[in-house]
């Protein structure tokens, strides 16, 4: 019984399993492999690479020669082996066939390969993929009415797929990965807020982050000269709006330089009398103001920040009333953190740990930068400030002295202005 056929059908039994393997390896090596470790083996010459990464373009395409392939393996090696056990035992081929390829294909076509592949996904896709792109070629018209019927199923339950659908955006998996490397220690806390920082400037709006118009330190632009130059040495920022009649009507921005190069300048004689300076018009050295909506997204507005060389811009809202101000430097510090200088060191942080184990936090600190500095989770899609999410979740202007429990923190208000939660004491339940 044991004749050249038998023997013939043993090889292609074990070609047919080497077959599946490679389609099992391949499968979760060109799954696992990173887009950005095959772009820069691509980038470096490495073809098997650059073939891998336009395999990758269509998932479903390529998911589903690989199945196909994988399975028309399974299922010829398994009708091979089970026609020739049935000649050597007879009626018991059948379970012999079907324990023997059980174990055949879960050891070698689907747990070794795998385990290979995953090991090295980027250099076994790049191996791999030169032959996965004829498969995918060759079965494409298996594979195109596969995906008809499949979509075709899936419509009648409602679920619509598309081409483009893709699970996670490049943004989500470069954050996963960030946060997945932080718990494991691999990437520093202060590394991961710094490029996590970078990624959400795009989503977020200066709005979120402006100085409020009621902390901008304005000038008088009819003030006389001395008044003004005694109001801009005494500012700890250099640049400074002008306004006249009321705050709401900005005029001109001042930057201090520019105001000691006009003092400098009528110092030429060597002295500076009061008629020079009664007649000294401030507006001859004040730069135009420039005006941002808040809905400007921080990403856009540092482009043009460095496209029109200034880092300084009030922020209006849609019927063009002022709501405030944002510089380059707040747009930098959501990237690298709190930017101070030696006219910095007299305000103190916005947030300070007690002896309970709780924090006292200004309310008008941003949830964000909350969370950054003690590595909390609290939500920042209703509100920007701390008091702002103390408000959303009450629903009402809390008393002072109230508490509020959500989101797994214990809140109390623990200081008021007016209307306004000053502080509050923030302690994990």
């Amino acid at each position: 019984m044991l004749d050249a056929a038998f023997w013939i059908t043993c090889g292609v039994v074990l070609i047919l399993l080497m077959c599946s393997g490679f389609f099992s390896g391949s499968e979760t090596a060109l799954t696992a492999a990173s887009r950005g470790k095959l772009r820069a083996q691509a980038d470096k010459g490495d073809r098997g690479a650059e073939k891998a990464l336009a395999v990758k373009e269509d998932d479903e395409r390529l998911i589903g020669a690989i199945l196909m392939g994988n399975n028309i393996a399974n299922v010829l090696a398994t009708s091979l082996a089970t026609a020739m056990l049935t000649r050597l035992f007879g009626a018991n081929g059948v379970a012999v066939a079907s324990l023997v390829m059980t174990l055949m294909i879960l050891v070698f076509a689907e747990v070794l390969p795998k385990t290979y592949a995953i090991s090295n996904p980027e250099r076994t896709s790049s191996r791999a993929a030169p032959v996965i792109a004829v498969l995918i070629r060759v079965l494409s018209p298996l594979v195109a009415l596969v995906r008809l019927i499949v979509r075709g199923t899936l419509r009648i339950f409602g679920v619509r797929i598309t081409a483009d659908d893709k699970m996670l955006s490049v943004r989500d998996e470069i954050e996963g990965a960030l946060r997945i490397g932080h718990s494991e220690g691999i990437v520093e806390k202060e590394d991961r807020d710094r490029l996590l920082g970078a990624l959400d400037l795009g989503e977020r709006t200066v709005e979120e982050i402006m100085l409020h118009r009621s902390g901008i330190e304005m000038i008088d632009a009819d003030l006389p000269a001395g008044e003004i130059l005694r109001l801009c040495l005494e500012s700890r920022h250099t640049r400074l709006p002008l306004y006249r009649g009321e705050p709401e009507n900005i005029v001109g921005v001042l930057h201090a330089k520019d105001l000691l190069r006009a003092m400098h300048g009528m110092m030429e004689d060597g002295s500076v009398d009061t008629e020079e300076l009664a007649a000294f018009d401030i507006m001859t050295v004040s730069m135009k103001p420039y005006f941002i909506p808040e809905t400007t997204t921080l990403d856009d507005q540092m482009r043009r920040f460095l496209r029109r060389h200034t880092h300084f811009a009030l922020v209006v809202d849609e019927y063009g009333s002022l709501q405030g101000l944002i510089t380059l430097e707040d747009i930098l510090e959501e990237i690298v953190g709190e930017i101070t200088d030696e006219f910095d060191t007299g305000e103190g942080l916005p947030y300070v740990k007690t002896e309970d184990g709780a924090w006292l936090v200004e309310g008008g600190m941003t949830i964000r930068d909350l969370n950054r500095a003690t590595d909390w989770d609290l939500p920042d899609e209703e509100a920007n400030t701390v008091a702002g999410l103390v408000i959303h979740e009450a629903q009402m202007i809390p008393a002072q002295g109230q508490v509020f429990s959500f989101h797994g923190f214990r809140f109390e208000v623990a200081e008021k202005a007016e209307n306004r939660i000053a502080k509050l004491k923030i302690k994990p339940l």
